[in-house]
This record gives structure tokens, C-alpha cells and sequence, in this order.
């Protein structure tokens, strides 16, 4: 027996031909740091068939051919997601806030001949050209200054627009095998060189529609998504695709994502859904409450990248009704893998579920195995590195084989917890942040949420160092409210009031900031490069 199923290609360019059409006047709204400027998706989806036909007729874009983008949360970079993927070619979203070295890796290995570069970053970009031998094309978003100085023998230099006004208003989106590559970014590469994942469009459309299920953020139609995330990291968590799907509304900050505007930005669009990093809703929280703003607009909050403390969730919902909920993913996972949606236990019980990574989603499976390999019980107790499998989960790198990253299949990912047996995953670190002092685990990531949890600590993070006699013990590197006059002794009798003795640290420093990877992460490379140079001051308390 076979079906009778008719086999219709899971695509981008059906998210699109439906999206800019079903929903076509739904906004595109975009910020420049002073105004708001609006679009429908109808609109966008003329000038996406334009930019289509012009990097094909122009700079001779081909179906399966890597197109770059060095562009913030705009407008532009929109037209971009719908274009080029729906054309056959490949959206590489560069990452902007990537060092030189690195920009420079990524353009090279992924050999774009061709990127479109927001204004504002041409002389960032002007200072890798020479490593790029093989660029051809750079399309210029904006034209305030004239651009064709980068030109030289070989690369040709465009205005957006002007690509635009010679395309065409209809293009004919090809019907695509939907295994076919679709989207490339980079892993952060805090540790050695950033790695390339490629999305299909198979991939990106299931992950989609779990973007919006019901247990996710049953993303609709009557729903506005300001895209915080940046559009650079593994496509802003395909917030802008499933918005599409569905027809919700977007709004997109630009690069202007500090508290201040963003909080503009809710008062004025009164979006329902957002995505981004604790820290980013950390200090929106800080402004709100010394302007008066108005959050409660906000529905749902996806909050991922690093743990999300318990006190930062319960003043935006006792103040503003607004629900931050704790995903889990990475890059290699198009990065859903879990949420910690509420539902059904109240009180304490619902809490504890709260602070977990969440419960894995349907297209996703995950166990856990022990140094050695051996697979371990997913009870909730056994505790090991966390590998998945699924759907939109990775099974290689592109152009860069290492065989480490995978176990039978499966995605080692890095991350160490348990799982319990319906599935909810807790997360007690990363491989290569657990310390281990004198044959104990002691985890980072739990002594941060407690410290968290302290009314003067703003941030903090954890690190293992050299230890004479215990191996490696943690340094607790933290950032205070400002005036605050807490001393050590009061955060090691805080953190004593909730761990066992010896995982307290005895090395204390603070920083007015804390150092953030390219995508807001807390950076503790750099943490250990500070601590290795000395350029840290450390106080110490008593051995533990």
C-alpha cells in the first residue's frame, strides 16, 4: 500500500507566496533610532521578487549559491529572508558583531560571491575585502556617500535600490526538492573557529510551525513579534518565517536595541511576543522602572542563551503580566529544542518546572550520556552531556568534519543535565564550564542563579580556576547594582544559605560589566583570559 498523498515540497517559497499574499496587509514595521517606518507584507513581497530578479540578472545569483548579508534587524534584511531562499540560492547571515578575523573566516569558507551590506557597516566590511578573493558583487544598502570606491578589478558595487528598480515586481519561485540548502549561519565560535550549519528548507519550515504551536507561542495572525533576537543569530530563532506563516505583524528594531529604544518601541507598537538573551530583559526591566514604561503589551517572552533567573521572571509578571519562559537550543538546533511553557501545576510545583529548560518539543529528542558514551536513563536523576537528534537538528558542518560533535548519529551538544522521563530537561552546565574540585562537580551555572537571586546582584558569573590543592575551585565574578554597599561576606552567607559549603567559592571579583560574546551571551573565555593575565582584582575568603 503507498499513499495517496500528493508530494508538495516543504519550502520557503510557499511560506512566502502565502504570507505576502493570504496576509498581505500585514505590517513590516522598522525602526532608524528616531521613527517607525511601515510596510505590508504584500509590499514586501514585490520588493522581494525585485531583489530575486536583480541578483540573478545583475550578478548572476544561481539556485544552491551562497548570498551574504551583513545587515542589522531592518527592512532590508527582511527582503533578504524572502528572497533569496525562495530563489534556490542561500541566505548567509553574517554576523556583525564578530571580530575582523572572524568575518573575514566566514565569508571565505562559505565563498559568497555575493553580499548585501547595510551603509553603516561598509568600513567594517571594506577592511576584510582583500581576504575575500572571491567576492564579486557587494550590494550597498543605502547610498548617502558614494560606494563605488570599494570597487575593484572583479567585484562590482551596487545600490540596494537601484538592484531593486531594475528588477522585476513578479518572480517566479522555483519548486525546490525541500532537502535543498536553504540558510547558512556560523556557531559563536567562542572556542576555535566558528562552524557553518546549513538549513534546509524542510528543516526550516517544521520548525516553523512549531514556533507556532499551541505549547510554543501559538504565534498567530493577531499577534506582533518584535524581533530582538538578531537576525544574524540562527535567523532570529525563525521568528520572521513563522511570523510570515501565520501572518502575525513584525517589528524590527534596527540596530538600536538598547533599553531605551526598545522600550519606545513597546509603548508605541504594543507588540504581544518577543525573543532574546536574560540580559537584554534584565536592563529593559531597570529602564522600565525608572521611566514608567509600559511593558504589559508583551504576552510571551522566549528568553535563551543562558539561564534566565527566577527574580527577573517574577517582577515582569507581577508587574507588567508578562511571561518570560525559558528555551533551550543551540545553532545546530535552528535552535528550538525545548520550552518551559506553564500548564497545569500551580505554586512551588510550577515554579520548579519554570526553572528547567523546559519540556522537549515533538520534533526533537534528546538523552544523555555519561564521559564514556553510555547512554543513561532519561529519570531525571543520571546526569551527563545532552545529546539530540531530530528534524532540524544538524548532522554535520559544512566543509568542516569533526566527528567529536557527534555520538551514533546524535548531536553532542555540550551541555550537561538530566532528563526526566516525560521529558523536561534541566540543564546543570556546559561540558567546558563544569568545575571539578577534588572529584566533585560543581556547577556554574547553578551558583549564578543563586547569586541571581541576591536584590544587589545585577549579573554574575561563574568560573573554574587553578587550585593548588583542590584541582580547580569556582570564581564568582559579579556586577552590582550601583550604590549597592553588599561585601563578600554577605554574598558567600547568601549563597552558604543555599548550596552545600564546599561548592562557595572563595575568590570574589567584580566588574561594572561583565564581557558578552557576539550574541550576548556572557563571555567567559574572556573571563579566564582576564583571570589568566591578572588584570582581575580577586578577593578571598575562607577555604571551603
Amino acid at each position: 500500500m503507498h499513499s495517496t498523498m500528493q508530494d508538495v515540497p516543504l519550502s520557503i517559497a510557499t511560506i512566502v507566496r502565502y504570507g505576502t499574499t493570504v496576509y498581505a496587509d500585514s505590517e513590516v514595521v522598522s525602526y532608524d533610532g528616531e521613527h517607525t517606518h511601515r510596510a505590508t507584507l504584500g509590499e514586501l513581497g514585490v520588493r522581494a521578487a525585485r531583489l530575486a530578479s536583480g541578483l540573478r540578472d545583475l550578478a548572476g545569483v544561481r539556485i544552491g549559491e551562497p548570498v551574504g548579508s551583513f545587515l542589522w534587524n531592518q527592512r532590508e534584511h527582511f527582503e533578504a529572508y524572502l528572497a533569496v531562499p525562495a530563489m534556490g540560492a542561500v541566505l548567509h547571515t553574517l554576523n556583525v558583531r564578530y571580530t575582523p578575523e572572524q568575518i573575514a573566516y566566514t565569508a571565505a569558507h562559505a565563498e559568497d560571491r555575493v553580499i548585501i551590506v547595510d551603509e553603516s557597516l561598509v568600513d567594517v566590511l571594506a577592511g576584510v575585502l582583500p581576504a575575500l578573493p572571491a567576492l564579486e558583487h557587494l550590494v550597498v544598502v543605502g547610498w548617502a556617500v558614494e560606494h563605488t570606491r570599494l570597487a575593484r578589478p572583479g567585484l562590482t558595487v551596487h545600490s540596494y535600490e537601484e538592484l531593486l528598480a531594475a528588477g522585476q515586481e513578479s518572480y517566479d519561485w522555483p519548486e525546490l526538492p525541500e532537502t535543498s540548502p536553504a540558510l547558512m549561519c556560523y556557531t559563536s565560535g567562542t572556542t576555535g573557529a566558528p562552524k557553518g550549519v546549513i538549513y534546509s528548507h524542510r528543516s526550516t519550515y517544521l520548525v516553523c510551525m512549531q514556533l507556532c504551536m499551541g505549547d510554543y507561542l501559538a504565534l498567530s495572525s493577531r499577534d506582533k513579534a518584535l524581533l530582538i533576537v538578531p537576525m544574524f543569530h540562527t535567523n532570529a530563532w525563525n521568528y520572521p518565517y513563522a511570523a510570515l506563516m501565520v501572518g502575525a505583524s513584525i517589528v524590527l528594531p534596527g540596530r538600536h536595541v538598547q533599553p531605551p529604544h526598545l522600550a519606545r518601541l513597546i509603548e508605541w507598537e504594543r507588540p504581544t511576543v518577543s525573543c532574546g538573551v536574560p540580559t537584554i530583559w534584565a536592563d529593559l526591566l531597570h529602564h522600565a522602572r525608572a521611566e514608567g514604561t509600559d511593558l504589559s503589551s508583551l504576552r510571551d517572552v522566549v528568553v535563551g542563551g543562558s539561564a534566565c533567573p527566577r527574580s527577573l521572571m517574577e517582577r515582569y509578571e507581577r508587574e507588567f503580566g508578562v511571561r518570560l519562559l525559558h528555551g533551550w537550543g543551540m545553532t545546530e538546533m535552528s535552535p528550538i529544542g525545548t520550552i518551559a511553557k506553564p500548564g497545569g501545576p500551580v505554586g512551588d510545583e510550577a515554579w520548579a518546572f519554570r526553572l528547567t529548560q523546559g519540556r522537549l518539543v515533538c520534533g526533537v529528542q534528546a538523552r544523555v550520556s555519561d564521559p564514556e558514551g553510555k547512554i543513561l536513563p532519561n529519570d531525571g536523576v543520571s546526569m551527563g552531556e545532552i545529546e539530540t537528534r531530530g528534524s532540524w537538528v544538524t548532522g554535520a558542518y559544512h566543509r568542516q568534519p569533526d566527528e567529536s560533535r557527534f555520538h551514533g548519529g546524535w548531536l553532542r551538544t555540550g551541555d550537561v543535565g538530566v532528563i526526566s522521563p516525560t521529558g523536561v530537561l534541566q540543564l546543570r552546565d556546559r561540558t567546558k564550564d563544569v568545575i571539578k574540585s577534588g572529584g566533585e562537580w560543581i556547577s556554574s551555572l547553578e551558583l549564578e542563579q543563586a547569586l541571581h537571586e541576591h536584590p544587589d546582584v545585577l549579573d554574575a558569573a561563574v568560573i573554574g580556576v587553578e587550585d593548588e590543592r583542590w584541582g580547580e575551585r569556582p570564581l564568582a565574578v559579579v556586577m552590582l547594582r550601583a550604590g549597592a554597599a553588599v561585601g563578600t561576606d554577605d554574598l558567600v552567607a547568601h549563597l552558604s544559605a543555599r548550596l552545600a559549603r564546599w561548592q562557595v567559592p572563595e575568590r570574589w571579583s567584580r566588574l561594572e560589566a561583565l564581557p558578552r560574546t557576539s550574541v550576548g551571551k556572557t563571555d567567559k573565555v574572556a573571563l579566564r583570559r582576564l583571570y589568566a593575565e591578572r588584570s582581575l582584582t580577586v578577593e578571598t575568603t575562607g577555604s571551603p
